[in-house]
């Protein structure tokens, strides 16, 4: 199939844009190629630290004849999704022995769970985490003793994280080893009424605990198709898993077997064989221009525009918000997966999973077929389904067709013919909607503004019967300057009951929305933020807004508001406890949502 105009052109653009960093980065990549690992250039001190807990591989790695694998892990087991990696390297050291390679932990990262911390102080965080997940596996390779690496993730701010690292050195391969969604529990939907009918004052607090305990119940990513699942598709479009390995269940055959090869493939791309491939040839602009046409076609979580943005830019890749707005106005929506829809991650892998959306979309020429993948050349191979048959992993043709056209479809007959995300724009400034759950009569809301500076007001006006009529609540100093660009995810049940009472709601915020954000138009990631003086700084209570996803405006319709002083706001709330003051630096230095809201580079 001849590739999408669109597709191309959007993809020249970036290549046109990029190609002062691109030529510099992929420089720097070959001459740290060039170099090698040096632990056969430490001192011999040096490499007695190196190996001195390696128990039985120190001989292997003091002759030095062998690859050696780095392992940078963010297990814990407070994240349901990486409690798995427990058992993950014990796996790995013993698989890559037996192949006649050595394998080492090179190093931890910091992980936290945004689920813990919605509407709570430690989610201003979390986006931060994200750039301190990324120096600290810079810590862990840093010793430069490894010839590969793989990379144990899954979740919100992790895998982007880990990919930024994983850039910096992108002279090495690497593979990604995910650890699967957890059993499918009390359905999402149900959960999500549980929530509405405590906020509305309908059920008490032990039946909301009961609802979310059946919902998130054992080990495993949480099943709804937010940023944790979106990273898993992204990996696989992007070419950095093993074929079919994102929603593989835990602690399971196939899943060990899949991390057993994953480990042994990272190190058989190493320069010491003949297939050297090293991260940087295979995050090409290509990938990111595959990843974002996943991203629109399964109608993935909003947090991918700035993380996309801030991945690719590690790798001297330059993407805008106005790439994935032409990008989703070629690629339908081919899922249906919560809050888009009521099935789950286990129910979307069953009806034909990633393997037949890649398929389908290859067809409609909607991905670029000859990416360069950890798996080898071209991105048919994830149009495979891996399968364990006599203890052997194999990997079979997948899905031909849907098996469930009312959760997956084919891009010729889709759900929308457009993609799950939008940009707006417009006097209020620049942001983004997450179209996918939002149904076609709520995506254009005119109606007065209700301002507010914190999440905690906006519940406050709405236990006190403030929020009547039409509304759009306006919620700003919350972008990454401000506070760290929180996510207000725990907003979702107030406005959804206002929604449901027959108001016209939306939401406008310099903050995030999660990835599980739902049925109200949110138009969020606002720029410029509060703190920069951007016009949603000068909105007051009753200025008429309009915001359309239809026609991507973002407008304030009341006559003169950009024109008003700002008034002085004390932000002092938001700069100690659960570890703020410690990222005092962060908020000073950090850049725009629309340019990735990084630290680096800034």
């Amino acid at each position: 199939m001849t590739l999408n105009q669109t597709i191309a052109n959007v993809t020249n653009r970036i290549i046109d844009r990029s190609a002062p960093m691109r030529t510099a980065y992929l420089a720097r990549m070959a001459e740290a190629t060039a170099q090698g690992p040096a632990r056969g250039h430490l001192s011999c001190s040096g490499q007695a630290h190196a190996y001195a807990g390696a128990g039985m591989d120190q001989t292997r790695l003091a002759e030095g004849s062998v690859g050696n694998l780095g392992i940078v892990t963010s297990y814990n087991d407070m994240l349901s999704a990486h409690q798995p990696f427990e058992r993950y390297p014990e796996l790995i050291r013993t698989a890559i022995r037996a192949a006649g390679g050595t394998a080492q932990v090179a190093g931890g990262v910091p992980a936290m769970c945004d689920g813990v911390t919605q509407g709570a102080p430690g989610m201003e965080l979390s986006l931060f985490s994200r750039d301190v997940i990324a120096m600290a596996a810079g810590v862990a390779l840093s010793h430069n003793t490894f010839d590969a690496a793989v990379f144990l993730g899954v979740c919100d701010k992790i895998v982007p994280g880990l990919v930024i690292a994983a850039q910096s050195f992108g002279h090495l391969p690497a593979v990604f080893l995910p650890a699967g969604p957890m059993a499918s529990g009390l359905a999402n939907d149900e959960k999500a009424k549980v929530r509405q009918q405590f906020a509305a004052g309908e059920c008490d607090r032990d039946a909301l605990m009961a609802a979310e305990m059946a919902a998130y119940h054992g080990p495993g990513t949480c099943t709804f198709y937010g940023t944790a699942n979106t990273n898993q598709m992204l990996m696989e479009f992007m070419g950095l898993h093993l074929p079919g390995a994102s929603f593989v269940p835990p602690n399971t055959d196939l899943r060990d077997a899949l991390t057993v090869e994953g480990a042994k493939r990272a190190l058989s791309l190493s320069a010491l064989g003949n297939d050297y491939t090293p991260v940087c040839q295979i995050l090409d602009e290509k990938a990111f221009v595959n990843g974002i046409v996943g991203l629109m076609a399964t109608g993935g979580s909003t947090n991918l525009l700035i993380h996309l943005v801030a991945m690719a830019r590690t790798g001297g890749i330059a993407l805008d918000w106005q790439d994935f707005s032409d990008i989703s106005t070629v690629v339908p929506l081919i899922a249906r997966v919560y809050p888009n829809g009521l099935a789950d991650v286990n129910h979307f892998h069953a009806a034909g999973g990633l393997g037949y959306a890649i398929s389908t979309l290859l067809d409609a020429g909607l991905l670029h077929p000859d990416t360069q993948t950890v798996a080898g050349e071209g991105l048919a191979h994830y149009t495979q389904d891996p399968k364990l048959i006599d203890g052997q992993l194999v990997w079979q043709t997948g899905a031909g067709q849907s098996l469930n056209d009312k959760i997956l479809r084919p891009a010729s007959d889709p759900f929308q013919p457009t993609g799950g995300l939008s940009r707006l724009s417009g006097s209020l400034g620049t942001g983004v909607m997450k179209l996918s759950a939002v149904a076609p009569e709520h995506r254009i809301v005119e109606a007065p503004a209700r301002v507010f500076e914190n999440q905690e007001s906006v519940k406050a006006a709405f236990k006190a019967g403030e929020l009547t009529g039409d509304v759009v609540v306006v919620v700003r100093y919350q972008g990454p300057k401000s506070n760290g660009m929180p996510e207000l995810h725990s907003l979702t049940p107030v406005l959804q009951v206002l929604q449901g009472r027959g108001q016209k709601v939306a939401l406008v915020t310099d903050g995030r929305m999660s990835g599980a954000s739902g049925k109200v138009p949110a138009a969020i990631h606002v720029c410029p933020e509060a703190l920069d003086d951007g016009p949603i700084a000068q909105l007051r209570d009753g200025d008429l807004l309009r915001v359309d996803a239809v026609a991507g405006q973002l407008e304030i319709l009341t006559p003169g508001v950009t024109e008003r002083a700002i008034d002085p706001v004390d932000l002092t709330a938001n700069a100690f406890g659960t570890g703020r003051d410690l990222f005092a630096m962060f908020r000073q230095t950090v850049g725009s949502a629309d340019t990735g809201a990084t630290v680096f580079g800034n």
